[in-house]
C-alpha cells in the first residue's frame, strides 16, 4: 500500500500558506495523513470549501465517523455543544443560544471593552518605558479577550486569576496531563457558576442562557457547561491570535498602517482583511459525510474525515485578486474566517468589535510601534489546525 502524503512537516510549520498554495494548484482535494497518522481529505479551494461548509450531507457528529481523525477530545459533559451537533439538534441549541448571544448584548459591552483595551494599552506603554521592549501577545492581545469573556460570564473577581491560569494551560497544549487537569477544573468551575446563576441570575450571558427557553425546552446542565466552554475557547484563543497576527501584518505594511491610523473609516475593512489574511484557524472543524459526496471531481466515501482548509480558501486566486497581498482597501472580502452555513460563528459581532476597539486603543496610545526583532526571528505555534504567534516583541 502506498503511503499517503504528509504535508504537515517542517516546511509547513515554516510557511503554511506556501504549502496550501502548492496543494491548491495540484488538486482541489487531497487524501493525506495527519502527523498522528490519521487519514483525512483536505479540500483546499474556495468553491469547494464554501459548498462543503453548507452541505447538510456532511456531519460534525463523531458518531458518523468510520475511523481516523476525531478532533480534540473533551469529557462527554463538555461535548454537547454546537460544534458537535447537526440538523434538528443543532437548530434547537442554536435557537436557544441566540436568545442570549445577541448582537445587542455585544453592543452593550462596547464601553467596557474600550475601557479594558485602554487600560491594557497603558500597561503596554509602561512596559515599553521600563524595558524598551514589550510583548503584544502577553501584555495586550491575550489579556483583552480573557477579560472580555470573564465580563461576559460575570466571573467573580476572586475566581479570575485561577480562571486565567486554566485558560493559559489549555491553550498552550504543552502537557496532555496538565491540559486534562485544567479542563477538569474548568468544568467544575462552570458547573458551580451555572448553579449559582440559577439561584441568583444576573445580567450576564450565562444567566441569559439559563433563562432561554422555547416553549418547554431549555438548555440542560451539560449543554450550558459545554456552550460556556465553547465560548471560552473560541472567544479567547481566536481573538488573541487574530489580533497579534493581524497587527503584525499592519506593521509589515507601514503605508496601510498609516492610512488606517489617519482615517478611522478604514477600520472595519482593516479588521475584515486581517481576518482573511491572518486568521489563526487554518481548517474548519472536521466533517464526516453521511453518504458518498464529491468535491473537485473527487469522490469521498461516507464516514471518512474531511477538513475544509479555511486558510487556503481565503487565499484562493480564483476567488481573490492577488490573494497573498494584504490590502485593507480590498473590495471583495467575503472571507470564511467565521465559517459558512449552519455553523457560522455566533460570536462574530463580538469578535469584530473587540478587534476594532483594540486597534483604536493601540493607534490612540502609540504614535509609533515597531517590531523589536526581525520578522524571521518570530516564533510561531503551528499545527494543521492553527498558525499563531507565540509572542510579538515591540518597541517604539
Amino acid at each position: 500500500m502506498t503511503a499517503l502524503p504528509q504535508p504537515f512537516d517542517e516546511s509547513f510549520r515554516a510557511m503554511p500558506h506556501a504549502v496550501f498554495s502548492k496543494l491548491r494548484d495540484e488538486a482541489a482535494v487531497h487524501r493525506v495523513a495527519l502527523p498522528d497518522g490519521a487519514e483525512v481529505w483536505l479540500a483546499t479551494r474556495d468553491e469547494d470549501v464554501r459548498a462543503g461548509l453548507a452541505d447538510t450531507r456532511l456531519s460534525v457528529n463523531k458518531a458518523h465517523s468510520t475511523g481516523g481523525y476525531q478532533g480534540f477530545s473533551l469529557p462527554p459533559a463538555l461535548d454537547a455543544n454546537l460544534l458537535n451537533l447537526d440538523h434538528d439538534d443543532h437548530i434547537r441549541l442554536r435557537r436557544l443560544v441566540a436568545q442570549g448571544f445577541t448582537p445587542r448584548r455585544a453592543e452593550t459591552m462596547r464601553a467596557g471593552i474600550q475601557t479594558v483595551a485602554d487600560r491594557l494599552a497603558d500597561g503596554l506603554a509602561q512596559r515599553l518605558d521600563s524595558d524598551g521592549v514589550a510583548d503584544l501577545v502577553s501584555e495586550f492581545a491575550g489579556p483583552l479577550p480573557l477579560t472580555v469573556v470573564c465580563d461576559l460570564f460575570d466571573v467573580p473577581e476572586a475566581d479570575r486569576q485561577p480562571f486565567a491560569s486554566w485558560v493559559r494551560t489549555m491553550l498552550a497544549l504543552e502537557s496532555p496531563q496538565q491540559v486534562g487537569e485544567a479542563i477538569s477544573k474548568m468544568h467544575d468551575f462552570l458547573r458551580r457558576l451555572v448553579a449559582e446563576r440559577r439561584t441568583a441570575p444576573g445580567d450576564d450571558l450565562l444567566s441569559a442562557l439559563i433563562a432561554a427557553r422555547d416553549e418547554d425546552d431549555r438548555l440542560s446542565e451539560d449543554e450550558l457547561c459545554s456552550l460556556a466552554f465553547l465560548v471560552l475557547g473560541a472567544g479567547i484563543e481566536n481573538v488573541q491570535h487574530l489580533l497579534s497576527a493581524g497587527f503584525l501584518a499592519l506593521l509589515r505594511h507601514p503605508r496601510q498602517l498609516a492610512a488606517v491610523r489617519g482615517d478611522s473609516s478604514l477600520l472595519p475593512d482593516t479588521v475584515e482583511e486581517m481576518m482573511r489574511y491572518a486568521h489563526p484557524n487554518l481548517t474548519a472543524i472536521r466533517r464526516f459525510p453521511t453518504e458518498p459526496v464529491e468535491y473537485g471531481g473527487v469522490r469521498i466515501p461516507a464516514g471518512d474525515t474531511v477538513l475544509f482548509v479555511l486558510a487556503s480558501a481565503n487565499r484562493d486566486p480564483e476567488r481573490y485578486e492577488e490573494p497573498d497581498r494584504f490590502d485593507i482597501r480590498r473590495r471583495d472580502n467575503m472571507h470564511l474566517a467565521f465559517g459558512q452555513g449552519m455553523h457560522y460563528c455566533l460570536g462574530a459581532p463580538l469578535a469584530r468589535m473587540e478587534i476594532g476597539l483594540a486597534l483604536e486603543a493601540l493607534f490612540s496610545r502609540f504614535p509609533v510601534l515597531r517590531l523589536a526583532v526581525e520578522p524571521d526571528e518570530l516564533r510561531w505555534q503551528t499545527s494543521f489546525r492553527s498558525h499563531a504567534l507565540c509572542e510579538l516583541p515591540l518597541t517604539r
